[in-house]
């Protein structure tokens, strides 16, 4: 009979368990969790937060409703599982764990002869003063959960601000606007969402304030403030101090190896426990899973944290399979790829972003962005907007981000699956996808971004940026500005950035009013810059040689704008 011990009950834990389990009916499989609670939905605690559902028990129960405690463990799984059981020490050299219940301070020593380390991750606390006020919390647990979900509910609390503007952050964000908080949001990056290209992230921005959130950015936490131990407000880096009751720390999370370390296994350069494809650690006897361990970027292959969720079930997975079966399946590594909801919007990215890539070093990166519908007009579409990266060498592509109020998550999907496949923009643009007027136009916006990119590697079209355009007009450039939509939407919608009006119908009979040198930088738009391209091909057919376009038209421009 194998002895395998688990430690950790959140996400990658009880997945080991369970696959070892299913593999094994008559191995001895203990799960020691620190915690109260088990296998806890922790992904799910913004939405409980906000009160897009009220039964807590939703975020620790089975599909159909079960709730995953230690009976249910017990008689479903045939798992021993311990909570509130937290673990001290391992002794590798007698293959023991030694552990204590935190209600009775009991202490046991439970041999293995396999350990899964599952410890997971825990939050960042800026070092600045003030950090233990009452009214400062984070959201990694669900006793944070339920601090947050009782303020939403009491609704005393008027203003809150929010100290890190990633994943965690915007969620958390959402979540208490919508219980009618104030909310500011202070991000020490120039830019919130920092996954995402800064003009991607602008856009983001944008509609985060839209709803009526405030957005600091460039501005980091110089301490909490506070009286009689509750908090007041906090002091920004620039000296500014902002009012609030609640303070909510989401700047990131560092992978939890005081066990490991202690134990003698080897640590990463990111902090995470080190393993191998088959999750195995330093010592054979040990494995590990989730946001405790490092990982390996498929693309850059260089090793990452990527403390996500879906990623920790698949680790665990595969070590579950492994303790019982020998090291027979294997955990390749990631892509990072991630999404998160944004009130109206959805943001996601895979793969490398520009500012990654140019971090890295790379050199042969091509960019574009694509700006359309997720669906036709008459099935109620909702804008989508991508940003693609691919390699002009060879075509591959490297990453796709995406945001908009269309289905982004399908987008991401679909890319993080190119990825996998080490497709090139060649292989994308006559994928044969599932169409249907209420589910995407006839040429899917993902394969609409493989055709912009195929035509501008192939040289058809010149591509500027609303960033680097923006950049040009700072720096007193002036270039012809040609927006080619209709008279309507021009007095709807315009930059006001010095453009003339010339609606593509009309363009061949008014190249008159064109620079009449044939070498001026010209630059076309329209909505989405559809017409802009033909608008520049018409010229280029008439001559002109130094012809571009505003990718993603006006509604991809994040700057303000004239109306």
């Amino acid at each position: 009979m194998k002895k395998i011990i688990v430690i950790g009950g959140s996400a990658a834990g009880p997945k080991t368990a369970a696959k070892a389990r299913r593999l094994d009916e008559h191995a001895e499989i203990i799960l020691l969790q620190k915690e109260k609670d088990l296998s806890m939905a922790s992904c799910g605690y913004p939405y409980y937060v906000g009160g897009v559902f009220d039964n807590r028990n939703e975020l620790i129960s089975t599909p159909t409703g079960v709730v995953r405690d230690p009976k249910f463990f017990l008689n479903a799984k045939g798992i021993d599982a311990r909570t509130e059981t937290e673990v001290v020490s391992i002794d590798r050299n007698n293959h023991t764990v030694t552990c204590k219940h935190i209600q009775t301070g009991q202490i046991d020593t439970l041999g293995y002869d396999k350990l899964v380390i599952c410890t997971g991750a825990k939050p960042v606390i800026p070092p600045v003063p003030g950090t233990d006020l009452n009214g400062i919390t984070t959201l990694q647990s669900l006793k944070d959960a339920d601090f947050l979900r009782k303020i939403r509910d009491e609704k005393k609390v008027k203003k809150a601000v929010v100290v890190g503007g990633g994943l965690i952050g915007i969620e958390t964000c959402e979540a208490l606007q919508l219980a009618g908080i104030d909310i500011t949001i202070v991000e020490l990056a120039p830019q919130l969402l920092t996954f995402l290209d800064s003009d991607m992230a602008k856009l983001v921005e944008n509609h985060v304030r839209s709803k009526g959130a405030n957005v600091l950015t460039s501005n980091g936490l110089s301490a909490f403030l506070g009286e009689d131990g509750q908090l007041t407000g906090v002091k920004l880096a620039n000296g500014t101090e902002l009012e609030c009751e609640l303070a909510v720390v989401s700047i990131g999370v560092r992978p939890n190896v005081d066990l490991a370390k202690e134990a003698g296994l080897e640590i990463g350069q990111t902090g995470g426990i080190v393993v191998d494809k088959h999750m195995q650690t330093s010592d054979p006897d040990i494995y590990a899973a989730g946001d405790c361990v490092e990982s390996f970027n498929l693309i850059t292959e260089q090793k990452v944290h990527a403390p996500m969720g879906d990623l920790a079930n698949l680790q665990g997975r595969v070590a579950g399979e492994n303790v019982i079966a020998g090291n027979v399946v294997t955990f390749d590594g990631v892509y990072q790829t991630g999404i998160c909801k944004v009130f109206d919007f959805s943001a996601g990215s895979t793969g490398l972003s520009e500012t990654v890539a140019k971090t890295l070093g790379y050199d042969t990166y091509e960019t574009v962005i694509n700006a359309s519908p997720d669906k036709p007009g008459f099935m109620g579409a909702n804008l989508l907007i991508s940003k693609m990266l691919a390699d002009k060498k060879t075509g591959r592509v490297l990453g796709l981000q995406c945001i908009g109020p269309g289905d982004v998550s399908k987008q991401i999907a679909t890319a993080a699956m190119a990825l996998k496949g080490k497709f090139t923009v060649e292989d994308l643009i006559n994928l044969d996808m599932p169409y249907a007027p209420p589910f995407s136009l006839a040429i899917d916006h993902f394969i609409a971004t493989g055709h912009l990119m195929q035509n501008k590697l192939k040289e058809r079209l010149v591509g500027i940026s609303p960033e680097k355009l923006y950049k040009k007009l700072s720096d007193n450039e002036k270039p012809f500005i040609l927006d080619v939509r209709g008279p309507d939407e021009f007095e709807e919608m315009r930059l006001g950035i010095g453009e003339t009006l010339i609606p593509l119908g009309v363009l061949r009979q008014r190249l008159d009013e064109l620079p009449e040198d044939k070498n001026a930088e010209i630059i076309c738009f329209c909505k989405i810059s559809l017409r802009g391209y033909e608008a520049s091909l018409i010229l280029k057919a008439y001559g002109w040689t130094n012809v571009k376009v505003m990718e993603g038209g006006v509604v991809s421009w994040p700057y303000p704008r004239e109306r």
